[in-house]
């Protein structure tokens, strides 16, 4: 009898597992893109907004213990420049800060990172301290915010801004568009391929699991 208990016991437990393994449903934890982005495959792009309250949010809890889970997976983030009255601008400074953080080889997830620096004084300015830089009028004083916080003079900006990596970054963000009306943002796409529901997940650990699932499909 013992020896029958302990064999249900061990077949529940390969059930679970199973049913853990092939828990990952399309249409409700992620959906496929008909306009993949162009991106490495072990990669997770995350399209993003300035002026996006929840993006920041984000960016301060999950996105850092998201990836520290998944080891190997390129972070890529796609500004979406449509959104906010300043979303041109701040595209093109990101871009920028990027360029100069690959210069570096520095990993844009790394609080010495510029891209992060810039980022994280516009979402403050944004969304802590309110300012609207003038209804977006005053475009030099945004882009100073960004650049003294990241350390970066007038001409580096210039130079990082008007070089042929940075304008290949532009371009590709403007992909992020399609991505963001399908559930607004933030958004997560693995392997350029794979959107997903971060509400029907609602975790970082189902999220984690959903990429580390995703990214072998």
């Amino acid at each position: 009898m013992k020896a029958v208990v302990k064999f249900i016991r061990i077949l529940a437990a390969v059930c679970l597992l199973g049913l853990g393994a092939n828990a990952l449903e399309e249409g409700t934890d992620y959906q496929t893109l008909q306009k993949p982005l162009n991106v490495p495959k072990n990669s997770v792009a995350k399209v993003f907004s300035y002026e996006c309250v929840h993006c920041y949010k984000f960016d301060r809890t999950v996105t850092p213990k998201l990836f520290s889970e998944l080891d190997g997976v390129k972070f890529i983030p796609y500004h979406l420049k449509t959104k906010g009255t300043l979303g041109e601008t701040a595209s093109k400074i990101f871009a920028a800060m990027i360029v100069l953080d690959e210069a570096s080889d520095v990993s844009l997830l790394r609080d010495k990172s510029k891209f992060k620096k810039a980022k994280f004084a516009i979402y403050k300015a944004t969304h802590d301290k309110g300012d609207d830089f003038n209804g977006g009028k005053d475009k030099a004083r945004f882009i100073k915010e960004a650049l003294g916080a990241a350390g970066v003079s007038d001409a580096d900006y210039d130079k990082a801004l008007a070089s042929a990596r940075a304008q290949e970054i532009l371009k590709s963000w403007d992909d992020s568009y399609d991505v963001a009306v399908l559930q607004g943002v933030p958004a997560f796409v693995v392997g350029g391929k794979y959107l997903l529901n971060v509400q029907a997940l609602g975790s970082v650990g189902a999220m984690t699991e959903a990429i580390k699932e995703l990214l072998v499909k």
